[in-house]
């Protein structure tokens, strides 16, 4: 174990040296040491991109993005060429310098997509005139019919590493990159970014189209570079927070939305000011492939979350928490995604304790304990370590490991060290590392550094090292309790026996009491019983995702036709990946009813889905 932590502390020695420096100067070391990252093609360590101006046009016709990528760089004195993150680009020239440039275009490999190596001839800004393709996977194309306002829509999703599809870039997350941007669109439609908005009203740009200009002056990860385009308006919900949506919708999500700036003042009253300008979060389509994307400035968010009584606005937390977890303070590499998901889980169930209450924490934290007992037998041995270690698929690493245990790691440390010691700490490491990479290797020597102290007890109660680097979940977590589910088993055990559903309290449970009801629930009920439960509490209908998804999940192992239709809608409705691959994937287990909903629903849904969603559940219904 000693030899671990002293080994790890050497590799994480560069990475915070250069960070110790970037804090002491005020300026960013434009050639700071970073790990390999597996998931892209860039030589960082020989010339890297600081600065990506995007002059493009929207074609929803052909569903292209075209025209022109300015990229300033960095490099090595002795630097001879830049490797950049290419997907499906047609590149159509290349200037280095202003000068005509060689380039070459590698193979492309199925994840990574291609290498566009670009030659430099002493030059540090390239502009590369391009155009990405129709089925470019970052970005959805949306038909009038699959909007609220009957318009056209368009949406990107970036990360992991589907940026690349999109924009000629060095897509990994340890690459920061300020940028500007020029977005020419239909004039009956508005462009939004994650960046300040300079042209609210936009300015023409020839006829029947308008531009929108932006300007992101902090350094984000590649994967943070988002786009909107649509019949968008705006609601103010805060001096500093909005929301932006199609107009049928707008007001529903301010609504929703109403303590945002609230939930901004907690998480600053912790952990530092907020750096970025602006909160405002964009409502988009059904077919959002995730509960929301927390691009700066401007969060992503599925309309799956407007349950008409703020009762899952848990989402809207979390994504703003990523303004310090993530986005101020960024992995490095994908295999380290737990420091920015578990970090945003810790500090999302900060920001909800003081909005709503202890009670209302303890409850979500059982819920995510039980999460993660169920992904520990679901989940491979290199899956359940926070650290991955093997081959990491960037687009896929993800699950209740990454956020759930990422969290309860924290709350262990909270427990062992104390509240205050803890939130002292976490707001001098955003402070210290702000707009910089991280590594899992670096975090834990820079805890040991300000808090263990070279304390041989408290780093043999915390025991860092199992947590970060080894499977499962060490000896010293601690299972949370929350009263408010205490009485829930018994409601079960009572219908189990026989009872009318209606005995529990519903009405007056909120969603995650709810949620522990249906989960706990046997897996196998008749249909007699599934029918009172249906018809007890509407639940084929019910106006919560997250309950509805729950009921679905309950329904379909005991092959309940009377779900089916309600199922199909769900599934046709809606296209967010944390539903839908679940749902598609019990009913492929359930048999010949199960898998006939899922073959009947997929062939008319897939096209409404975003290709993320799409791949997944490709392999789920046809193999």
């Amino acid at each position: 174990m000693l030899r671990r932590t002293l080994l790890q502390s050497a590799i994480a020695a560069p990475l915070l040296a250069a960070c110790a420096t970037n804090t002491a100067t005020g300026a960013a070391d434009p050639m700071a040491p970073l790990p390999l990252d597996t998931s892209s093609h860039a030589k960082p360590d020989e010339a890297r991109v600081r600065h990506v101006s995007l002059d493009l046009t929207a074609d929803f016709d052909r569903k292209v993005f075209h025209g022109k990528a300015t990229l300033d760089i960095v490099a090595r004195n002795d630097a001879r060429e830049i490797v950049l993150d290419s997907d499906g680009l047609v590149i159509r020239a290349v200037r280095a310098g202003g000068r005509e440039a060689q380039y070459e275009l590698g193979s492309r490999d199925e994840k990574l997509g291609s290498a566009l190596t670009i030659q430099l001839n002493g030059a540090r800004r390239i502009e590369i005139d391009y155009e990405s393709a129709p089925n470019a996977s970052a970005l959805q194309w949306l038909a009038p019919a699959q909007t609220a306002s009957n318009k056209r829509f368009l949406f990107s999703q970036g990360q992991a590493i589907l940026n690349r599809t999109w924009i000629p870039t060095q897509d990994s997350p340890g690459i920061r990159q300020t940028y500007d941007a020029r977005i020419v669109v239909p004039d009956d439609l508005k462009a939004v970014m994650s960046a300040e908005m300079l042209t609210p009203n936009g300015e023409p740009a020839g006829p029947g189209q308008r531009a929108f200009r932006f300007r992101m002056p902090q350094p984000i990860p590649p994967y943070l570079i988002a786009i909107g385009i649509g019949d968008l308006v705006h609601r103010d919900v805060g001096p500093r927070t909005g929301v932006w949506a199609e107009p049928s919708v707008v007001e529903r999500g301010a609504y929703e939305c109403a303590d945002m700036e609230r939930m901004m003042d907690v998480a600053e009253a912790l952990y530092g000011p907020y750096r970025w300008g602006r909160y405002d979060v964009l409502i988009l389509p059904p077919s959002f492939p995730f509960g929301g994307m927390e691009n700066p400035r401007l969060t992503f968010l599925t309309p799956t979350f407007l349950a008409g009584d703020r009762s899952l606005v848990s989402l809207v937390a979390h994504e703003l928490a990523h303004s310090w977890s993530g986005n101020l303070v960024t992995n490095a590499v994908w295999a380290d995604g737990w420091l920015n998901e578990g970090f945003t889980s810790y500090i999302e169930g900060r920001i909800g304790e003081a909005l709503f209450g202890a009670e209302h924490a303890r409850m979500a934290e059982a819920l995510a304990w039980t999460d993660i007992q169920t992904a520990l037998t679901t989940v491979s041995t290199d899956g359940q370590r926070l650290h991955w270690v093997g081959e990491v698929d960037a687009n896929e690493n993800s699950s209740a490991i990454t956020y759930d245990k990422g969290a309860l790691f924290l709350r262990t440390i909270e427990r062992i060290v104390g509240r205050d010691r803890l939130d002292r700490y976490l707001r001098s490491y955003f402070d210290r590392y702000a707009f910089q990479p991280m590594t899992t290797q670096a975090f834990l020597a820079d805890f040991r550094q300000h808090v263990v102290r070279d304390d041989a007890a408290l780093e043999a109660q915390l025991i860092l090292d199992q947590w970060a680097y080894e499977p499962g979940i060490p000896s010293n977590a601690v299972a949370p309790s929350a009263s408010g589910f205490s009485e829930i088993p018994g409601y079960v055990e009572a219908f189990v026996a026989g009872g009318p559903p209606a005995a529990a309290p519903w009405e007056s449970w909120n969603t995650m009491q709810r949620q522990r009801y249906l989960k706990s629930m046997p897996r196998r009920l008749s249909a007699e019983r599934l029918s009172e439960l249906e018809r007890a509490f509407a639940l084929n209908g019910i106006g919560n995702m997250e309950v509805r998804f729950d009921w679905f999940a309950l329904a379909i192992p005991n092959g309940y036709e009377p779900a089916g239709d309600a199922l199909q809608s769900f599934l046709s409705e809606q296209g967010r990946g944390k539903f839908v691959r679940p749902l598609y994937r019990a009913l492929m287990d359930q048999g010949a009813w199960g898998q006939g909903i899922a073959r009947r629903t997929y062939a008319s849904a897939r096209a409404t889905y975003h290709p993320i969603v799409q791949t997944a559940v490709d392999r789920i219904v046809t193999g």
